[in-house]
């Protein structure tokens, strides 16, 4: 047995590389894109450690060239959805009851993996699966994943070392139990972070997972299954499982043993599952936890008093960077009357330069959408604002997916706030912008706090300190992540913990303490050292 109060190594934020020119991570990542390209992998299911194939087999293809095939991931049916649980259940005993320290130690090992001998090979599958340039791999894949598994360890401490008060005669203390029952992870294509995340820090916290990726996912979440196998998980605590989401979702969500949802995907889809729980709550043993990241339809308004540039920048990157596929992404703006010529000329200019293609050449800066189906999509809001009358392409408007799900960066100018592409969610490269007369700066701030239904991020430019203040103030409840003259996206762990309300979730702030407390189950211990042997009080006398 351990004695000892462990400390966790205190933990940083992951060096972001830069992979210049001639830099060693640069050949390194290459040499990994090009070897993983030219190789075809063979992608099981994992349940209780075993790799589990079922000859229903699904291609994987880079969105940036659908036609060639980079591996095979097997299909799961309804049975494998219940080995997958039976294997959690059966190893819950052993790792709920595994000492903390312990299972620190597997995911601390997994971040250094991650961060070292596998950081091209993360990144590569991320590039050829997602389509992420090698620096949006690189702050997601590498950086950003190695954040969560340390920073997760160093809450874990905290939330341990936290303790009640004890009176005279009395010890008091506090357990954090794992849930009692199986925690579903389900998780999206856009970040791998994320995609490791959901079901890490629930099991980090002593709770055995069912993990279902998202199908376009599927590459690289084999390898992230293969470094937490390599850093010694258990067999069992952690099952991924690759099949459709209603034959999964009936299979765990009415089990009786369920005991929480770790969610990042659509709004559409957590309502539904939320109402599924309902339906399902008087089978569970106790009240799951839920916990959901959702949509976002994320804004940046800008003050008279902001630098134009400034705001350009925030709005290129924001809204362009891996082609608008994060929930954070800025897709729609509010620019005063005063400042839109210098805005449109300077955000017109960054998108005539962008050059788009392969993520494999890195001079690109936008590269495919994840499938046919977004695609799809996106080309129909575009298509919407080409017919409209109070909308207007100025940049942009045009696809191509004979090749790979190629969309051009697409800014609309609309004279109607309430536009269709001001109000929902694209989850692509549009940018949707309003101009404001200057003098309406208080309306237009109570226009962006009503317009959207969700609430995750947003940004504010100014340099009028009062500016800022009343923005803060009035958009209070529009976004769980508040941004001042900066890009409404690029969250970093341990810094500004990520979450948004209203229709984006629960805002349960990934990557922070208050996360990992929704995976524990507390339990209080009260003891009495010298226990009372007369039940008289002395008001009695």
């Amino acid at each position: 047995m351990s004695n000892g109060s462990f400390l966790i190594p205190t933990p940083i934020n992951e060096p972001i590389l830069s992979y210049a020119p001639g830099t060693a991570e640069r050949k390194h990542l290459v040499a990994a894109y090009e070897r993983m390209y030219n190789e075809v992998v063979d992608i099981p299911l994992y349940i209780d450690g075993k790799e589990i194939r079922t000859q229903d087999l699904r291609d994987c293809r880079p969105p940036h060239d659908h036609q060639h095939v980079i591996g095979h991931y097997h299909y799961g049916k309804a049975q494998h959805a219940k080995d997958a649980i039976d294997a959690a259940l059966k190893a819950h005993a052993s790792w709920s009851s595994m000492p903390w320290n312990e299972r620190a130690a597997i995911f601390l090992r997994a971040a250094d993996m991650v961060a070292g001998p596998y950081r091209a090979i993360i990144n590569a599958a991320t590039m050829l699966a997602q389509s992420k340039t090698a620096f949006q791999a690189e702050i997601d894949a590498a950086c950003e994943f190695a954040d969560f598994l340390r920073f997760n360890a160093h809450f874990m401490e905290k939330i341990y070392a936290e303790q009640p008060i004890s009176s005279p005669g009395i010890w008091n203390r506090m357990e954090h139990r794992a849930l009692e029952g199986f925690v579903v992870a389900i998780t999206p294509f856009n970040f791998t972070a994320i995609a490791g995340n959901l079901p890490a820090s629930a099991a980090l916290m002593g709770n055995v997972v069912v993990w279902k990726p998202a199908d376009t996912q599927a590459y690289s979440a084999w390898v992230v299954m293969e470094i937490f196998r390599k850093a010694g998980l258990p067999d069992g605590v952690i099952n991924m499982v690759f099949m459709d989401g209603p034959e999964f979702g009936d299979i765990v969500f009415k089990h009786p043993d369920f005991a929480g949802l770790h969610f990042t995907g659509s709004t559409a889809v957590f309502k539904h599952l939320w109402k599924e729980i309902g339906t399902n709550i008087d089978r569970y043993k106790a009240y799951p936890r839920i916990v959901g990241e959702t949509g976002g339809k994320d804004f940046v308004i800008a003050h008279p008093s902001a630098n134009a540039k400034e705001v350009a920048t925030g709005l290129t990157r924001g809204a362009f960077e891996f082609q608008g596929q994060k929930c954070s992404a800025a897709s729609r703006a509010y620019i005063p009357e005063s400042m839109w010529p210098d805005v449109k000329k300077y955000l017109l200019a960054d998108i005539e330069s962008f050059r788009m293609g392969s993520p494999s050449d890195l001079k690109n800066f936008i590269t495919a959408v994840i499938d046919e189906r977004a695609f799809d999509k996106i080309a129909g809001f575009i298509d919407h604002a080409k017919s409209q009358s109070d909308a207007e392409i100025i940049a942009g408007g045009t696809y191509d997916k004979s090749a790979g799900y190629f969309i051009q960066p697409t800014v609309i100018l609309t004279s109607n706030p309430k536009f269709r592409t001001m109000c929902e969610e694209i989850f692509g490269p549009v940018l949707t912008v309003h101009v404001y007369p200057d003098a309406d700066w208080a309306n237009t701030l109570t226009l962006v706090n009503e317009t959207s239904e969700y609430a995750l991020t947003g940004a504010v430019f100014a340099t009028d300190r009062h500016a800022v203040d009343q923005a803060t103030k009035a958009l209070a409840f529009a976004a769980g992540n508040f941004y001042i003259n900066d890009k409404p996206s690029g969250a970093v762990v341990g810094q500004q913990p990520f979450g948004g309300a209203r229709g984006s979730g629960t805002n349960d702030k990934a990557g922070s303490v208050l996360n990992l407390l929704r995976w524990t189950s507390p339990r209080t211990i009260k003891e009495t050292l010298v226990p009372p042997t007369d039940y008289r009080y002395p008001f009695m006398g």
